[in-house]
């Protein structure tokens, strides 16, 4: 994978200020098309990637042109799950790389993770986004009641695993997390807040994002398949960066022990501190009695049409 390092930058009077993008987030630049290795610039799958089962990997990602209407560009990224001898290898696109330890798709082995002295797998982050936003096509070839996924961590100077093991725990700033179900062939806008972990004091220095055909190691089947672009992260609490459209003008005020919600707010409500604590999660009304004490929290809604937006507010 080629390596794109994007900075959005902006002028606010005399101070200026510059967030990171994730490269290629558009899935315009690809190296190595119709070939095993094809991947998309500053992305890497399972051929590139390390381990003891390297060199037994799959082509698991492609080129699309299977484009959402109003997309930036002529291009998406195709992931899809494998079937050998009735094991399933889910799909999987990251901007760390990913480890094959193992044939058993749980075993602890299999992890994908910031190879931070290298900088083709691994993505430098060293201010705290508010969210992850991407568009996915999500299509299940066996159906049941699978879900595919997205998880990107925030972390200090640590090569970092996905999933997050003990040693990576105490290094992780923050993390942004969906699991979601398919799309009914369409494309679906996702907003993912990041949600601050325990561990005070740290820097950020560096972004591991992961999107995978199946929430569950080897689960689902042969031939699901995840279409993404359009991946971006915002920076709200600075006024810099790019900034979250108020989807469905939704906002909240929260005053006197009640939540107000102001907009189009039909979908499930789920009301986080910023320490992760879930404080609230339900059907979403106009008016909520409930009791925060003082500080910021995070209002995710899952609309009935299958977005998901969120907002940070804060409780006096």
């Amino acid at each position: 994978m080629k390596k794109i390092t994007l900075v959005v930058s902006c002028f606010l009077s005399v101070l200026t200020c510059a967030h990171a993008q994730i490269g290629n987030g558009d899935m315009e630049l690809w190296e190595n098309v119709g070939a095993p290795t094809e991947e998309p610039n500053n992305w890497s799958s399972f051929k590139t990637g390390s381990g003891n089962f390297a060199g037994f990997a799959n082509k698991q990602i492609e080129r699309s042109s299977n484009v959402r209407a109003g997309a930036t560009g002529a291009y998406a990224a195709r992931i899809w799950s494998t079937s050998v001898l009735g094991i399933v290898a889910n799909g999987t696109m990251t901007c760390g790389r990913v480890n094959m330890g193992s044939t058993t798709p749980s075993n602890p082995a299999n992890y994908n993770y910031s190879q931070t002295n290298d900088d083709q797998f691994s993505e430098v982050c060293t201010t705290l986004p508010d969210s992850l936003v991407f568009w996915a096509k999500y299509t299940q070839a066996g159906g049941g009641n699978q879900t595919a996924r997205v998880h990107a961590l925030v972390h200090d100077a640590y090569d970092a695993h996905d999933p997050i093991d003990a040693n990576s725990q105490s290094h992780v700033i923050a993390t942004a997390e969906l699991n979601y179900s398919p799309t009914n062939g369409s494309w679906v806008r996702f907003s993912v807040p990041f949600v601050p972990t325990a561990n005070t004091g740290l820097v950020p220095a560096f972004i591991l994002t992961t999107f995978a055909t199946n929430s569950t190691p080897g689960g689902g089947a042969a031939n699901d398949e995840v279409l993404l672009d359009d991946i971006s992260l915002v920076y709200n609490g600075s006024g810099a960066g790019v900034n979250e459209p108020s989807a469905a003008n939704f906002s909240v005020n929260y005053t006197e022990g009640k939540m107000y919600l102001h907009g189009a707010v039909k979908g499930q409500l789920r009301i986080l501190a910023l320490n992760g604590q879930v404080v609230f999660e339900g059907d979403a009304q106009e008016v909520l009695p409930l009791s925060l004490v003082s500080g910021f929290y995070i209002a995710q809604l899952q609309g009935l049409n299958g977005k998901s937006t969120s907002v940070k507010f804060s409780a006096n």
